[in-house]
């Protein structure tokens, strides 16, 4: 199993950091594998990502949600074994922490390569930059989801 745990701070209240994030379907605008996510239910979501050239899809499941706290998921079904959360920290009235923890088993040789050499790590890295950028220069969120769901 391999983890990978990334922060960044953004400029925007936790609420807005946080509000963005549960916009599932969004989430192509700022993470650079993800090609689509379709909302299924409040808890639900398939995915259709693009990793090093392979095409990959899967459905996650959020298992743990508290508004300006955390979104907690794993993956079910499909062709990729994960799960993580990501945790939003006020650092000040629009400031945010974000720091995403991601929990992987990687198949095959490549994907084990790419884990040795830290490649998942970078991508996160990246996206999270991606997501800084994107939250920063909207200054508001598209939409939100407050309610809770209980690990």
């Amino acid at each position: 199993m391999v983890q990978i745990i990334e922060t960044t701070d953004v400029k925007v209240p936790v609420g807005t950091a946080y509000n963005q994030w549960t916009q599932f379907e969004s989430f192509p605008k700022f993470l650079s594998e993800v090609e689509s996510i379709t909302q299924i239910d409040d808890t639900h979501t398939h995915w259709k990502v693009k990793v090093g050239g392979f095409e990959r899809e899967f459905d996650a499941e959020i298992t743990e949600q508290h508004p300006d706290e955390r979104v907690a998921w794993h993956s079910i079904g499909g062709d990729t074994h994960h799960g993580g959360v990501v945790t939003f920290h006020k650092l000040s009235d629009d400031e945010t922490r974000v720091t995403v923890q991601i929990d992987w088993e990687p198949e095959g040789f490549v994907e084990m390569a790419g884990a040795a050499l830290g490649v998942g790590k970078h991508a996160v890295k990246k996206d999270l930059e991606n997501f800084k950028e994107f939250i920063e220069s909207r200054g508001a969120e598209t939409g939100a989801w407050r309610s809770d769901v209980e690990a």
